[in-house]
């Protein structure tokens, strides 16, 4: 290929990414939707298949925790059923790691479909927002993560910016801590 016809290439393929994104939103909430995962998953029921999963019950809550958050089952009834299945203090590891293991598929996903497509905005409040994140990547996540949680949304958004996927791993690990460590906590009191 000669050289100009490659950045002639590459700026089309760019071109349809922001509509491959949509199309893989909306395809997850269907997949999610159309299947039940987003209405038959809750907290007991993930927690009775970790329980017959035996010895391989951790794994497969990963797994579960990873595939039930990119088709937007809400985060949180992880969380909660790794605290019925696993007590409050294992249960905080659990859900915490599927947590991490969660964002950071979202993250690679989204990056791959949608590659860095906010920071080629040239709209000045959204340049503005993104100079904040440039400039402290881990502690804007952390804020975001502390106040957003798991919502699909941001592991989005974050993903279509410039930040770096240790900053975001970083950042995601230092906000959920409170937030997952409160709902493994009282989670006896919550599912009541």
């Amino acid at each position: 290929m000669s050289p100009t016809v490659a950045p002639m290439a590459e700026a089309g393929k760019g071109r349809y990414r922001p509509l491959l994104l949509v199309v893989l939103f909306v395809g997850l909430l269907a997949v999610g939707k159309f299947t039940g995962l987003t209405d038959q998953l809750d907290a007991e029921r993930i927690r009775q298949e970790v329980a017959a999963a035996g010895a391989l019950g951790g794994l497969l809550f990963v797994v579960i925790f990873a595939v039930g958050e990119l088709v937007h089952v809400p985060g949180m009834i992880f969380v909660a059923a790794a605290a019925l299945a696993y007590g409050p203090y294992q249960g905080f590891v659990w859900a915490l790691f599927g947590a991490l293991v969660s964002v950071s598929l979202s993250f690679v996903v989204v990056r791959g479909v949608g590659g860095q497509a906010l920071a080629k905005l040239e709209k000045a409040w959204i340049q503005k927002i993104l100079a904040h994140l440039d400039r402290r990547p881990v502690l804007t996540v952390a804020a975001l993560r502390s106040v957003l949680w798991l919502a699909p949304g941001l592991n989005y958004a974050l993903a279509m910016t410039r930040i770096r996927f240790r900053d975001y791993l970083l950042g995601s690990s230092l906000g959920l801590v409170l937030p997952i460590l409160g709902v493994t906590a009282f989670s006896d009191l919550i599912l009541r």
